[in-house]
């Protein structure tokens, strides 16, 4: 953890009593305990110190730690509030650490240090029952506002045969269909304007084409112009991290790949890597540039889907054609891979599932000679299009600030100058030998967005040939004990071999007590997993971090005194999918 000293320093200068504990983890960088009362004072002294410039809450999640037996010494708490913060300017991150111990928990809420908090607390507040005092408008988020409990507590059921039987009577349906509804004044608007004129109110999905999904937006409208938008969100929810605390470290890979359910295996990365590096596994550089190859196919597949819905948002309808023909061809390569298309889990703890097959040069080949000259044509239909560019450019406007304190990361940041992207910044799986360029723009609108997804594209065919013509021999997989069972033929001869993989095959690997954090540079934006270990065959704590979920608060700021026509644009240019915002 080289290069923090400074950090801890500053923190205990200027605030002497506020650090409880330093936590050792096998992060790279440190965890701080600091007490509540505090909390304020330090995450704020964190982003605004010049030399320290902690700028953006990366991250706002908790942990019920009621269960857990192996704490390794730190502080008691009922709940465990968890924030982790980036700097840009120093490329680093901290962990911040607030154990609450009352039996009505609550906080203060930092909302006045960072706007992205907003949904963060309200998730943390609907998931664990954590109350966040001096919050704007504190209530439920992912479930609907008359569930009973709080889905992450330990006590909670984790399945629905744990609930008993589903009942709804007449009045309960009615009820709630109450709750429900939209009420303005309850989310501080107004009915009427300056001028006493009412304002209208409309509905925008869930059943919507421009949503791309079960999203809802409550649009106040003055006339044509959106004078504000209320996300409603929630629609989607699976309790993918709720899952993730039943299952095993290996059995969740397969939910993993559904989270972002256009980009495949490289959501299996991010949850991988964590668990390697909370085991200390070591992982095979044939493993590492399959892993890389798999990602950047999955990336452009992603970005091909987001061209051809995004023009057909604008309406042009011949490019959604060609660009689900071209992802149709790539998923030939990944299906004749990985034995699947959309959804593969395949990446393993320690390596993948199996060897390339024979005959994957050819199909590689065959795709990177033929990719580059579609997106030219591409080009001169959709990028070059007038009516596109009027429709595109100007619109949905924002700087490199405001990015930052909203937690837009990937494409909706490199948008508006910021020439940042986790494969160059922090290298992972091997990225630091390739060649590949960083695509950046600098006027922040939905043109500029459009255009780093096309650019993407081709850099990730760079990465994909490269990959073609320099794949190592050598094993698929890591020997480590906690990933691959004994060799099946010794088992019929010696009776620890037959055991050792009886448990690896049927319990999985057990990790030691600790936590551990990765994060990549997915399709959407930065995706990560904390995991938190307590000893046993599966996780104590999943927290995914996913892109779309800041993205998809950020939009109202930037969407008032647009027409609906360009939020329309505006959305398309997000590239948000709704099951990375719900889980």
């Amino acid at each position: 953890m080289s290069g923090y000293a400074d950090i801890v320093e500053k923190i205990k200068h200027q605030f002497p009593d506020a650090i409880v504990f330093e936590q050792n983890t096998c992060d790279e960088f440190p965890t701080l305990w600091v007490n509540k009362e505090n909390i304020v004072g330090v995450l704020g002294f964190l982003k605004k110190d010049s030399a320290l410039r902690f700028s953006q809450l990366y991250d706002l999640s908790a942990i019920d730690e009621q269960a857990r037996n192996n704490r390794q010494g730190q502080p008691e708490s009922k709940f465990t509030i968890v924030y982790l913060l980036l700097s840009y300017s120093r490329n680093q991150f901290i962990r911040i650490k607030v154990g609450l111990n009352a039996s009505k928990a609550s906080i203060p809420s930092v909302t006045p240090v960072w706007s992205s908090a907003n949904w963060y607390e309200r998730e943390v507040y609907d998931m664990f029952g954590v109350n966040f005092e001096g919050h704007p408008n504190l209530r439920r988020i992912l479930m609907p506002g008359y569930w009973q409990g709080h889905p992450l507590q330990k006590a909670h059921p984790a399945r629905a045969t744990e609930m008993g039987q589903f009942k709804m009577p007449e009045e309960q349906m009615l009820e709630q269909q109450d709750i429900l509804q939209f009420k303005p004044e309850e989310w501080g608007l107004k009915s009427h304007s300056k001028n006493n004129e009412d304002f209208m109110f409309l509905n925008l999905g869930p059943q919507h084409p421009g949503t791309h999904g079960i999203l809802r937006l409550i649009l106040q409208m003055d006339g044509e112009d959106i004078v504000n938008i209320v996300p409603d969100i929630g629609f989607h929810h699976r309790g993918a991290e709720k899952m993730g605390e039943r299952q095993s470290w290996h059995t969740y890979i397969p939910y993993t790949d559904r989270v972002e359910y256009l980009s495949g295996v490289m959501n299996n990365l991010p949850y991988v890597m964590t668990v390697e590096k909370m085991g200390g596994i070591e992982v095979p550089d044939r493993a590492k540039v399959i892993r890389i190859m798999l990602c950047e196919l999955f990336r452009i597949s992603s970005h091909l889907v987001w061209y051809g819905t995004f023009a057909q948002d604008l309406g042009m309808m011949t490019p959604v054609f060609l660009t689900f023909y071209d992802r149709e061809r790539l998923f030939s390569i990944i299906e004749a891979i990985c034995g699947d298309r959309m959804h593969p889990n395949w990446f393993r703890i320690g390596g993948v599932a199996q060897d390339l097959p024979e005959g994957w040069e050819t199909l590689v080949a065959d795709f990177v000679k033929y990719f580059p000259p579609r997106l030219k044509e591409y080009d001169k239909m959709v990028m070059k299009n007038q009516i596109f560019k009027a429709r595109t450019i100007g619109i949905g406007v924002y700087n490199t600030e405001e990015a930052i304190d909203w937690g837009v990361t990937g494409i909706g940041l490199r948008a508006t100058g910021l020439e940042w992207d986790f494969r160059k910044k922090q290298p992972y799986s091997g990225y630091d030998q390739f060649d590949f360029e960083i695509p950046v723009a600098a006027n922040g609108d939905c043109y500029d967005r459009a255009k780093l997804h096309v650019e993407e594209m081709r850099q990730s065919i760079r990465i994909v040939e490269q990959c073609l013509k320099n794949m190592p021999a050598g094993p698929y997989k890591s020997t480590n004990s906690l990933t691959t069972p004994p060799d099946k033929k010794h088992t019929m001869y010696d009776i620890e071999t037959l055991i050792n993989h009886f448990v690896n095959v049927t319990w999985g690997p057990v990790l030691p007590a600790g936590e551990g954090f990765c994060s990549v540079e997915a399709s959407k934006g930065n995706n990560g997993y904390y995991l938190v270990s307590d000893g046993s065959t599966t996780s104590y704590r999943t927290r995914i971090r996913t892109p779309s979920f800041p993205h998809i608060q950020f939009v109202p700021q930037y969407s008032t005194g647009y027409t609906i026509a360009d939020l329309m644009a505006i959305l398309g240019s997000v590239d948000f999918v709704l099951s990375d915002i719900d889980r």
